[in-house]
């Protein structure tokens, strides 16, 4: 038996007491999996699916190599091999993609202003006018302009790409505030569009901004990315995140990808031409109750900046065709432990999309695929028995009053809490199921009713009926019952 080090991704972590590596003998990955899994039980739903096999949404890599493309979970290790967990959280040459023939025009002409604006640019012979020009002919879309997307937009003004357009339906919230860097406290409230097209002409007027104030969907995403030259995958959930990558695939554009985590990101470039695409990692999205977005369970404001900058780093190369891009590489980053990681990967013979013979020839419905409601607004399963905030406060003043149970994480309940709730965090309620009894009305609540829908749910499965969810959670509660409550 060999002693591996398995390292534990942020989404998995409280599955496995809190662990980002853990110490496990086996001879095989598959061994050592499992050996982990017998430590660690709750971890088992997240990497095995019901026929025991490993998840498709889960990837394992031997040191830097996609078990996948070894032997799989018969993979033989040796001691002081590192075994990395990569779960979703939505091949081919290395060198920089060549563009099509829009970014090289030579017709762009520069004032004296923009002589001295990229002055540093000029100096770089990797760059020199010749680049400058590439740049200012280029078409960049970001698809969000949220965390990812500020940094990313921002940087790219700065460096004169001609074009960007921009895709997002939200307004500004003081909550984006904290990484959100295109965004400033007197543009809460605002369209996020309106916004960011005047912070980047501030920082540059010369770059044009092309609003897109609309969902994205299989209906229009074709005809939205079809002009651009590279598209940037900002995004925070999976349906659009496949999405993206279809139809990047399809119209053979390069997919610049960054995602983020609490204290962790990963990056990469996808471009089935030259290399795997996003689905060529993760063919199947991770059930909607595993993978928790940033709004529930939080990022280090500071992430997003870091990432959002790999991301426009990479797409400068890409139209300069300069340099070796992150086609065929993840880049993964902890920011607690200061560290990136690159694991290797590899176009998949078999991918629906991308393969040499894909089953999927055109766009989807990508709200059925990932499994989610087509609106954010509707619980999971849409038919968990709710309770209003007003009908709560009814029954809590009531002879027989409910048990009300916080499903949040500890660092919430610290913020604000419903007088009489008890903590139970929804990751540990399997654990802690014996603490409830099926004789007594219970009311779980988070923060939005997201992850207490899932938790309802939960105890329905399990056969609790007397069980309901906070309709719109804790936020709900402070706007209707206790104004002297904290939103966040």
């Amino acid at each position: 038996m060999a002693l591996t080090t398995v390292k534990i991704p942020a989404p998995l972590r409280s599955f496995a007491g809190g662990s980002t590596e853990v110490a496990v003998e086996g001879s095989t990955v598959g061994g050592v999996v499992r050996e982990l899994v017998a430590r660690f039980p709750a971890l088992g739903r997240h990497l095995y699916a019901s026929g025991g096999e490993l998840r498709n949404f889960v990837t394992v890599y031997l040191n830097d190599e996609d078990i996948r493309y070894l032997r799989r979970s018969e993979s033989p290790v040796k001691e002081g091999d590192v075994i990395s967990i990569v779960p979703a959280l939505a091949g081919g040459s290395r060198d920089a993609a060549p563009l099509p023939p829009t970014v090289h025009s030579t017709e762009v002409s520069f004032s004296r202003e923009d002589l001295v604006r990229y002055s540093r640019h000029l100096l770089l012979p990797e760059v020199g006018l010749h680049g400058q020009r590439r740049l200012r002919a280029a078409k960049v879309l970001l698809v969000g302009a949220g965390g990812l997307g500020s940094p990313t937009a921002l940087y790219l003004a700065a460096a004169g790409v001609g074009e960007i357009g921009l895709v997002d339906f939200d307004r500004v919230e003081a909550s984006n505030l904290q990484r959100q860097l295109l965004y400033s406290t007197s543009d809460v409230g605002r369209p996020k569009l309106t916004a960011a097209s005047e912070r980047i002409h501030a920082l540059n007027p010369g770059v044009r901004v092309v609003s897109h104030e609309v969902a994205l969907r299989a209906t229009n995403a074709l005809d939205i990315l079809r002009s651009y030259d590279v598209v940037v995958d900002g995004t925070d959930n999976f349906p659009t995140r496949y999405l993206v990558n279809d139809a990047c695939v399809l119209l053979g554009k390069p997919n610049v990808y960054g995602s983020i985590y609490r204290f962790e990101g990963q990056a990469s470039v996808f471009d089935a031409r030259h290399g795997p695409c996003y689905r060529c990692l993760f063919p199947e999205p991770p059930p909607p109750d595993l993978v928790p977005s940033c709004s529930e369970a939080g990022v280090l404001g500071l992430l997003p900046g870091l990432i959002g900058t790999i991301q426009a780093t990479e797409t400068v190369k890409l139209i300069l065709g300069i340099g070796e891009t992150l086609v065929g590489r993840l880049l993964l980053f902890d920011a607690l432990e200061m560290r990136f990681r690159e694991v290797a990967l590899q176009k998949n013979p078999g991918c629906a999309l991308c393969s040499a013979h894909p089953t999927q020839r055109g766009l989807i419905d990508y709200d059925q695929f990932c499994g989610v409601p087509a609106s954010p607004d509707v619980p999971t399963g849409g038919k968990v028995p709710e309770i209003t905030p007003e009908a709560l406060e009814s029954e809590l003043t009531s002879d027989h009053p409910p048990l009300l149970i916080d499903v949040r994480d500890p660092g919430e309940w610290e913020v604000s809490r419903i007088k009489g709730a008890v903590l139970i965090p929804r990751e540990m309620l399997p654990e802690r199921v014996d603490e409830l009894t099926h004789a007594q009305e219970i009311v779980l609540y988070c923060r939005t009713g997201k992850r207490s829908a899932l938790a309802t749910q939960l105890l329905l499965d399990l056969g609790f009926t007397h069980v309901k969810s906070l309709a719109g959670g804790i936020n709900a509660w402070a706007d209707k019952v206790d104004r002297s409550l904290a939103k966040y």
